[in-house]
């Protein structure tokens, strides 16, 4: 056997040695969720703000598959404030309640973009609703002076 074909078949040899003593994978390490906004800032900034454009967008039928989508990414973004909600449960009494209404109000949304993915707008403002409900509840349960009308400076209840 040649020189440059020995020392190249034991080069492979102990590089596939090597990798095969590769060091052991290290614990998972499991992020600590913790809030950073207020609950009145995340409520104002995403849910509301996302809920106000997706009452504009389903005024009427959207008008284009980017419109749909866009809707689409509105409720998806609602369905994650469920999940911020639920790491920010009081310090008081009501924690159980808080995750039931957080998690009411993801599946809702969620429910919603499935519906939009649909396109179809008659189905897609009545699970609309049904979140504005799940809001509402959240709302009444919290005494939060909100009501949640969708709709209502359109004058067209679904």
């Amino acid at each position: 056997m040649k020189p440059l074909a020995f020392f190249s078949l034991a080069f492979l040899f102990l590089a596939g040695d090597a990798s095969s003593q590769a060091p052991p994978p290290s614990p998972k390490v499991q992020p600590k969720l913790e809030p950073i906004a207020e609950t009145k800032l995340i409520m104002q900034g995403l849910a509301s703000a996302n809920f106000k454009g997706l009452e504009r967008l389903l005024s009427d039928a959207p008008k284009d598959d980017r419109a749909w989508a866009f809707a689409r990414g509105q409720a998806l973004l609602i369905a994650e404030t469920g999940n911020l909600l639920m790491i920010r449960p009081p310090r008081n009494q009501g924690e159980s309640s808080w995750f039931d209404r957080a998690a009411d109000m993801r599946s809702k949304a969620t429910q919603l973009a499935k519906t939009l993915t649909l396109k179809d707008f008659n189905a897609s403002r009545a699970e609309f609703v049904n979140l504005a409900n799940s809001c509402n509840r959240c709302h009444q349960a919290f005494r939060v002076p909100v009501q949640i009308e969708p709709f209502a400076d359109a004058g067209n209840q679904p």
